[in-house]
Order: C-alpha cells, then structure tokens, then sequence
C-alpha cells in the first residue's frame, strides 16, 4: 500500500494533480486545501497518500498534511461517507472551520457543504464528535498547547480503539516534550491507560 509519493508535480488541477516518481505518473485526487499548498508545475513535491481499492477500482487520494489525511480517514469512517464525499467535505470548508462544527453538532453549518444533507450531517456529528477530540484545531484566542508528537501518539491511540477523552489525559499525563521519542511517549499512555482500565475493574468488582 502506499503510504507517500514524493516527485516532480507534472500536472496540476484543482481536484487532481500529477506526480512523476521515478519515471512513473501517479494520479491523486487532493482537496482544495492541498492543491493550494503544493508548488509550482515542476517542483519536487511530496503527499501523504490514503490507498483505496475496490474490486473495480484503485484510487490514490492525497494530502499535504497529516491533519487533514487523518480527518479524511475519520470522515470516511461515519456512516454514509465515501472518500469522493469526504473530499468534497474538506474541500469545502476548512478543518479550523469543520471540525468544531462537528464538535458542537452545528448542523446548519454542516449542510452548506455541497453534497452533505441533514442525515450524512447527524450522523457525522454522532459518530466523528468524540473521535475528532485529537485533531488539534486551535480555538479563537487560545494558544495551541499540543505538540505535533502529542497529536500524533494521540491519533495512534485513539486508532487502537482506545476513548479520546481517556486518550487526552493519558497523553497529557505521560509528559510529552517536542523533542521526544514517539515509542517512548506510546508506551507511557498506554502504561496510563492500562492502569486506569486496571482500577475500573477493580471497582466493578467490588461493586459486584
């Protein structure tokens, strides 16, 4: 599966661009936001890919950011939404712009998006609200407190099945700095993790 493309952009279209790896031209549909970050026709580029295979189809789907391939995989986890949706969902309004609205269950805001009716709306807001917890998007007038090493062990966690507001104060707790070693900073929140689910069975048990 690939996971990166990195070569000279070729070709470039709101919707699609043209990577040419070693004499090989792949396609990848990128939203708005990561066509307007790419360079200039024949600049050395780089994507971080999500590889979607169907049985009639193999589609390469590009982004500039590993924020934005992260919500792109959250919002084609929600019931309803396709990667071509989900596309047209980040192309039409900004992360800073959706992932609050979907937080906060502001459906009118929702439904302005070409393509998102009412229904694809609530279940987003339902099924994405607590999952988006990790994304980082700075709130008006507060500082962003997260590094992108916390983001990042965060997402992990929170991809391991793991509940985003336990995943927060694990991840808080196990003392990250910027510098530090992603398996390191894993193994802590998941050692604080454990325990807490260790001392929810206890009192279960003695409940009982």
């Amino acid at each position: 599966m690939i996971g990166s493309l990195r070569g000279k952009l070729i070709e470039k279209r709101p919707n699609l661009v043209l990577i040419d790896v070693g004499g090989v031209g792949y396609q990848v549909v990128v939203p708005l936001s990561t066509f307007a970050s790419l360079g200039a026709l024949h600049s050395e580029s780089t994507l971080l890919i999500y590889t979607h295979v169907r049985e009639d189809q193999l589609a390469l789907y590009g982004f500039f950011t590993a924020r934005e391939k992260h919500c792109f995989e959250l919002l084609i986890s929600a019931s309803g939404v396709g990667p071509s949706l989900a596309l047209k969902i980040l192309s039409g309004m900004s992360l800073e712009e959706l992932i609050p609205a979907i937080r906060k269950g502001d459906l009118a805001q929702l439904v302005r998006i070409p393509g998102v009716g009412r229904k694809t709306a609530e279940r987003m807001v339902v099924e994405l609200r607590d999952k988006l917890a990790v994304v980082d998007v700075p709130q008006a007038g507060k500082p962003t407190t997260r590094s992108q090493l916390e983001s990042d062990v965060a997402s992990a966690l929170v991809n391991l099945g793991y509940d985003a507001r336990s995943v927060d104060s694990a991840v808080e707790k196990s003392g990250v700095k910027a510098g530090g070693d992603f398996e390191e900073v894993l193994r802590a929140a998941l050692q604080i993790l454990g325990g807490a689910s260790m001392k929810k069975t206890a009192r279960a048990g003695r409940e009982e």
